[in-house]
This record gives C-alpha cells, structure tokens and sequence, in this order.
C-alpha cells in the first residue's frame, strides 16, 4: 500500500516562506503525477500546482510567480516552495500522486499538512 507523508506545514507571518515535501512510501514506483491541492475552511479543495513526470507544470493563477513545485524522482518526493505567502494561502495542504499501469489509474492521497498565514 502507498502512503505519501507531507511535511513543512506550520505558522509563518505574511510574506514568509515555507517549503512542503510530499514523499512515498514506495520508491519503486514511477508517478506519473504529482500535485499539491489545498483546502481552506468553507471552500473546495483546489489545484495549487501540478508536475507531470517530464517535468512540465503548472499553477492556479493566486499563486504563479510565488509558488514552485519540484519532484524528485529518485525519492518519489514531490516539494511546494511557498514565497510571499498570503493570510488567504492559509489551508490544509494535500499531497497527491497517481501512475498508470495496464491502463488502470492508481491515485494517492497525503493527509494534509495545515499552513496558516498570520501576523
């Protein structure tokens, strides 16, 4: 059974930084996909930013140009650098990834990391 464990949540005051890691329990594995998707109280869950295994990636509007996500293969670990953090960045933070094989999608979700941005 995968499990992804974030790490790196925590309290920062705005305009800080924080960098999440997301790694797998199985690094046999090849994802596919690897993204971090937040939820604040109240709202959906939304896509922060995605990596697609050659590398290509992309972000929600709120946060290009702050916000860069890396995978390290080798570890199947996904990273979130957060800069310029916001008081409305404040969410739980999901780790998720998925493979396919024998054209079967497998996807994984981590249990959240809370970021809260506040003075």
């Amino acid at each position: 059974q995968v499990q992804l464990v974030e790490s790196g949540g925590g309290l920062v005051q705005p305009g800080g930084s924080l960098n999440l890691s997301c790694a797998a329990s199985k690094i046999t594995i090849s994802f596919d996909t690897m993204a971090w998707y937040r939820q604040a109280p109240g709202k959906e869950r939304e896509l922060v930013g995605i990596i697609y295994s050659g590398a290509n990636t992309n972000y929600a509007d709120s946060v290009k140009g702050r916000f860069t996500i890396t995978r390290d293969n080798a570890k199947n670990t996904v990273y979130l650098q957060m800069n310029s953090l916001k008081p409305e960045d404040t969410a739980v933070y999901y780790c998720y990834a998925d493979y396919k094989t024998w054209g079967q999608l497998y996807s994984y979700w981590g249990q959240g990391t809370q970021v809260t941005v506040s003075s």
